[in-house]
């Protein structure tokens, strides 16, 4: 699954590009300044930065000019100054693209997007979890020789559970992703998707279990 690193020490401004980007589907590691971005960087394979400037301890300029150093991964500056004079240094330093906040999300997706297709890393489209299958292309879902028809809605409930097994989503974040942020319904909705999931796979033996984390949503758990 593609993941990508947030950086910015604006917690409103984080959460909003991170809402916006986990929507389609893509994995987010959130930092709060230079230095834990450093941190997330060194300890995980991330296949794009979105970066402020303006961060305590490691300023975006610096993070920009480490990313160059030592990882081959697009980089995204976000930032109020948007000067001609800040965008020229930030090109400069290596940044593949620059946003001027206050900016639309949806724009910033877009740009996200597009750095990946210029860097061709591709969404993961297929997930396996041992005889388990699942082709987000398709809506094919396989275990061992069988295949399982599974509504759209359920298969997209699923695989978003399945991208990353024992994250925890909550009940708005699968909301969000799946039915969309202007969806009128309530969160009962999940429930009742996650049910007839555990439905149609209760006499089968899947390599995984949806688990209720009481209090705040699903995950999805390997079985040993």
């Amino acid at each position: 699954m593609i993941t990508i690193l947030l950086a910015d020490d604006d917690q409103n401004i984080l959460d909003l590009m991170a809402l916006y980007i986990e929507k389609e589907g893509y994995f987010v590691k959130k930092a709060s300044d230079g230095k834990e971005a450093e941190k997330i960087l060194e300890a995980n394979k991330v296949d794009l930065a979105v970066i402020d400037i303006m961060m305590p301890h490691i300023d975006g300029w610096q993070l920009c000019e480490e990313i160059r150093a030592y990882y081959d991964i697009p980089v995204l500056m976000v930032s109020a100054r948007g000067q001609a004079s800040d965008k020229v240094k930030g090109f400069k330093l290596g940044t593949d693209d620059y946003v001027v906040k206050p900016f639309d999300p949806i724009e910033l997706v877009m740009r996200v997007k597009a750095l990946l297709r210029r860097y061709h890393i591709q969404s993961a489209k297929k997930i396996s979890i041992g005889l388990f299958e699942m082709d987000a292309e398709s809506y094919d879902v396989v275990l061992g020789e069988d295949h399982i028809p599974l509504p759209k809605k359920e298969f997209e409930l699923l695989f978003k559970l399945a991208s990353t097994p024992g994250k925890i989503f909550t009940r708005n974040q699968l909301i969000d992703s799946i039915w969309g942020y202007d969806f009128q319904g309530d969160d009962r909705t999940v429930d009742v998707h996650v049910k007839r999931i555990r439905e149609r796979f209760y006499s089968r033996e899947v390599p995984f279990a949806i688990k209720t984390m009481r209090g705040l949503g699903y995950r999805l758990e390997l079985l040993r």
